[in-house]
């Protein structure tokens, strides 16, 4: 299985959008636009990010296949990463994998996460790289239809090797 990072394509977006719609996925990332049906505000959200100067977006590629995407933007004074990868690439290692791809190309620091407490597979890798929790915050989740906890991690020196990890 080859796994890399690449630039986001216009079918990576139709990918995106199909990823959007599995709700156990959404339940999961605890986020989702207010209408995840809806394409415009998909198109709209994506045409923002990928417009972004600031940001970094990538394609998560698995033997040339989009299996998620990965990006950093700038909120407020730090860097934020986000990822999200689909359901049927869980616990295979890709993300765990992608994320270090992303943090070796990615280097500035200090570099935020934000992850609902209930996501533990997203809280392993990003602890397992050196990402430590920094607070908790209460936000609304539109795919949950209720108030949920996010933690609040920060990578402030260089994210762990893969080899030590």
């Amino acid at each position: 299985m080859k796994i890399t990072l690449r630039d986001v394509t216009a079918s990576d977006l139709d990918q995106f959008f199909r990823f959007q719609q599995d709700a156990d996925a959404a339940h999961m990332a605890g986020f989702a636009p207010t209408n995840p049906k809806d394409r415009s505000i998909f198109d709209h959200h994506w045409g923002e990010i990928l417009g972004d100067e600031n940001s970094l977006v990538r394609t998560i590629d698995v033997d040339g296949q989009p299996a998620g995407s990965i990006a950093v933007f700038r909120d407020e004074d730090a860097h934020e990463i986000m990822f999200f990868t689909d359901k049927q690439f869980w616990g295979q290692g890709i993300t765990t994998t992608a994320i270090d791809q992303f943090l070796a190309e990615f280097t500035p620091r200090p570099l935020t996460a934000r992850v609902v407490t209930d996501n533990l597979g997203s809280l392993k890798i990003l602890t397992t790289r050196g990402f430590r929790e920094v607070g908790e915050e209460q936000v609304f989740s539109n795919a949950r239809a209720e108030v949920v906890t996010e933690k609040i991690l920060r990578l402030d020196g260089e994210a762990v090797s893969p080899e030590t990890a």
